[in-house]
């Protein structure tokens, strides 16, 4: 079982920035990928971005669509932290962002929100 806190979310401009941190604690050992998603009340949990945490593509990122050339996914080695930096954020960016295992996620932690004024 792997526990997820995730932080850093806020209340930007359109156009400003934000930087997302995820903090995993328990079995992280089982750790493959760490992805971060998004959810917006009334729609489906949308993925956002991934980063490998396997030997064979450490590091190696993937990004939705939607937000590729904006959001950069990156962690922490020693301190099990991961970060999603946001910028040029948009207010359809406006969503409850969450970290988690990907691509099977497990229990979902809070998550942070992150709302985007136009």
């Amino acid at each position: 079982q792997v526990v997820f806190v995730e932080s850093g979310g806020g209340l930007v401009r359109a156009g400003g920035s934000l930087r997302l941190s995820c903090v995993a604690s328990g079995s992280l050992s089982s750790i493959n990928a760490i992805g971060w998603y998004r959810h917006v009340p009334g729609k489906q949990r949308e993925w956002v971005a991934t980063i490998s945490n396997e030997n064979t593509d450490y590091g190696a990122t993937r990004y939705a669509d939607s937000v590729k050339g904006r959001f950069t996914i990156s962690r922490v080695n020693t301190e099990n932290t991961w970060f999603l930096q946001m910028n040029n954020l948009k207010p359809e960016d406006t969503a409850v962002y969450y970290c988690n295992l990907w691509p099977r996620p497990s229990s979902w932690g809070r998550g942070t929100q992150v709302t985007v004024s136009s």
